[in-house]
């Protein structure tokens, strides 16, 4: 039994390891060119077996129709820096020809009840295996630094309370989540000004006319790490 999961999750495996590289791929495209890339980070993994018979249990879902109803086998999740960035991020999935989406749920406009925000897409991808192609279902998360601080921690009290929280931890977190958002708002009105400062000290660019910096040289210091260097 176990190699026939193994066998049945190896596409999934290999649909996450490739376009977890195509996403990489793109946010090294925009430094490449001097530019701010939407995407902070990517990451992805396949969902474990138990949590797939759990979900099949709960969804009822038969294992011959996992395939086409379980969308979520795959998973990847893309961090972003702006709630801007996340729409950027949205467009160029929509316009990649080796993808077609097929569902999208828009968590960051319509917030779930608990609070939760993101971007959800539901796409087919094509692997490639020896026996020809397949198409998978896997899910993007899009969503920004803050909103995946509060999503972390809100899927690990999940696994706590089981998904029954106390009313008082109901109302915390959705207090919480909205803060979460509110930072998200605070920096989108500096977003110019932070771009324009990680572009210079990333690319070691205007130190030279940089106060701050000049100082740290007259006296021939170095910059500490923790002040943005």
């Amino acid at each position: 039994m176990e190699k026939e999961w193994e066998l049945f999750l190896a596409p999934y495996e290999q649909a996450v390891g490739e376009m977890k590289v195509k996403l990489r791929g793109i946010r090294k495209q925009f430094r490449e060119q001097n530019k701010h890339t939407p995407i902070e980070f990517v990451t992805g993994r396949v969902k474990p077996v138990d949590s797939i018979l759990t979900k099949a249990a709960l969804r009822n879902i038969s294992v011959d129709r996992l395939e086409e109803e379980m969308q979520d086998i795959a998973g990847l999740r893309i961090m972003c820096q702006f709630v801007e960035d996340i729409r950027q991020v949205v467009d160029i999935i929509r316009n990649r020809k080796d993808l077609k989406i097929i569902q999208e749920r828009d968590y960051i406009t319509n917030k779930k009840e608990s609070g939760y925000r993101s971007y959800h897409l539901v796409i087919q991808y094509p692997v490639q295996l020896i026996t020809g192609e397949k198409m998978i279902l896997a899910e993007i998360q899009i969503r920004t630094l803050a909103m995946n601080f509060w999503a972390t921690i809100e899927h690990s009290l999940n696994y706590k309370y089981q998904g029954v929280f106390p009313e008082e931890m109901k109302e915390r977190l959705q207090r919480a989540a909205e803060a979460a958002y509110q930072l998200d708002e605070e920096m989108s009105t500096i977003r110019e000004e932070i771009q324009e400062a990680q572009h210079l000290f990333s690319h070691g660019r205007g130190k030279s006319k940089d106060n701050y910096y000049q100082r740290l040289t007259d006296n021939k210091e170095e910059p500490d790490k923790e002040q943005g260097e």
